[in-house]
């Protein structure tokens, strides 16, 4: 079937979970576009219809027209094996210019004060070492240097490695977090089960691995999976819903007006860096931006801006 190889394709090649999940659904929604016909009787006629009408009729955002095109090419570039050229005069969504959120240091503070336990350490971490929500429930034992007061992302967006700081008020939470996570590892181990999921089929080189304990995750679910057909069980790290939900409800209760979200934490953290005098290449790396121009968005919501300039109402 034309879908499980264009999966298979997507896996051998490691994209991300969610990557293939958007990507097949592209592909099916390109299929039924045209009533069905099949991929391979179509071409770049077919595919410039498809993308002008998301433009058009769907009024999809630049960046949601630019991943449907790139499932199309990975579609036929690597399972069709068919190149494909001009496209002709495809009507492009329009990207708009939009600035992030971003929070002062009082407002953050009033967001954590309404949080608690794991949800409050998981912000710590997004502000304060600029992770984002994937990569924060992700976070292994084994990723955490309490030494070097780094910690390393690992298969970060792109697949890519990175290494950021760890934050010193977070040092001692993480500690009581790991200490805790560590007990219900034990027990589940005492149990029969103890093991996690781990990546690039490591589990065949190292069987032990999927059961030890520098492998296990920070923030694991609260309650074991389990597997209907063969019993087996285990946990998953927590879903990133429940801290969604968490800083939703927090934002509210603090009485913000902005509408800030897990990701904007990761915002402030850069904004606020770059305000405090940090050099821009250095919060490049931190968090994890390809291209500096990504990161010099920050610069146009600091206080050098209208903020920095006294309205002519106020000399009245």
């Amino acid at each position: 079937m034309l879908l499980d190889q264009f999966r298979q394709a997507l896996r051998s090649r490691h994209y991300s979970p969610r990557t293939e999940e958007a990507y097949v659904l592209w592909v099916r929604r390109f299929i039924h576009f045209h009533s069905l016909q099949h991929p391979a009787e179509m071409a770049e006629p077919e595919i410039n219809e498809f993308l002008t009408h998301l433009a058009i009729k769907m009024r999809v955002s630049a960046a949601t027209q630019n991943q449907a095109l790139c499932a199309l090419l990975f579609l036929y570039r690597q399972v069709l094996k068919r190149e494909i050229g001009d496209l002709g005069d495809v009507v492009r969504a329009r990207k708009p210019r939009r600035l992030p959120v971003v929070l002062t240091r009082d407002e953050v503070k009033a967001v954590l004060a309404q949080l608690d336990g794991e949800n409050r350490l998981m912000v710590m971490l997004m502000y304060g070492a600029g992770l984002r929500l994937a990569e924060c429930v992700r976070l292994r034992v084994q990723d955490i240097d309490f030494g070097g007061r780094q910690i390393m992302v690992r298969h970060g967006k792109g697949g890519k490695d990175r290494v950021t700081m760890l934050p010193q008020s977070a040092e001692g939470p993480l500690r009581l977090q790991l200490r805790k996570v560590k007990a219900i590892h034990q027990a589940d181990l005492a149990e029969g089960w103890g093991k996690v999921p781990i990546p690039d089929a490591l589990d065949r080189k190292y069987p032990n691995a999927p059961s030890d304990w520098r492998w296990q995750w920070v923030f694991p679910q609260a309650n074991r999976w389990k597997d209907g057909g063969t019993a087996q069980q285990g946990r998953h790290h927590v879903d990133k819903s429940i801290v969604q939900r968490a800083v939703k409800e927090a934002v509210v209760r603090a009485g913000l007006t902005k509408r800030a979200t897990c990701h904007t934490f990761r915002h402030s953290f850069a904004a606020h860096l770059l305000e405090a005098g940090y050099d821009i290449r250095t919060v490049q790396e931190l968090l994890g931006h390809k291209d500096v121009k990504t990161t010099m968005i920050y610069t146009h919501v600091l206080n050098r801006g209208p903020a920095g300039v006294r309205s002519p109402v106020d000399a009245l």
